[in-house]
């Protein structure tokens, strides 16, 4: 579904920096609103960081957008909604991959406890060292 479609499916203007952000989003990662920030300038000359943010929360409580928060990390969106998927993030080079979960009672989906909540969804971040990071050398200090 193209952007446009996208946007008024969920009920929102169209405008160009809501386009140009959804796009941007749809090119793939989990992007910093700085890095976000700065392709969209690339697209539609002046457009502040603040009205990136705007359009961030939009597209986010619209469901278009998902927005991560990794220990110790700046908030990161990505495209991908509406699955239940986690992540995993290297503690070395702070990268971000997307790890598949089964839907439905996967033991991560099931707290011992829920308090009363009805709950619609799990986060799970797992850590470690990507690849890369592997093999850099270690500095001792």
């Amino acid at each position: 579904m193209a952007g446009t479609d996208l946007l008024r499916a969920a009920g929102l203007r169209v405008t160009r920096p809501r386009l140009a952000v959804l796009e941007i989003l749809h090119d793939g990662g989990h992007l910093e609103v700085d890095e976000i920030a700065t392709r969209v300038r690339h697209r539609l000359d002046s457009v502040s960081t603040q009205a990136v943010y705007d359009v961030l929360g939009a597209l986010s409580r619209a469901g278009l957008a998902r927005r991560i928060e990794p220990a110790g990390s700046p908030a990161r969106y990505e495209a991908r909604v509406g699955d239940n998927h986690h992540h995993i993030v290297c503690r070395g080079c702070g990268e971000i991959a997307d790890v598949d979960c089964a839907t439905g009672l996967a033991p991560c989906l099931t707290p011992s406890d829920g308090h009363g909540f009805a709950i619609d969804e799990a986060e799970v971040t797992f850590w470690g060292l990507c690849p890369d990071c592997q093999t850099r050398p270690t500095t001792e200090g």
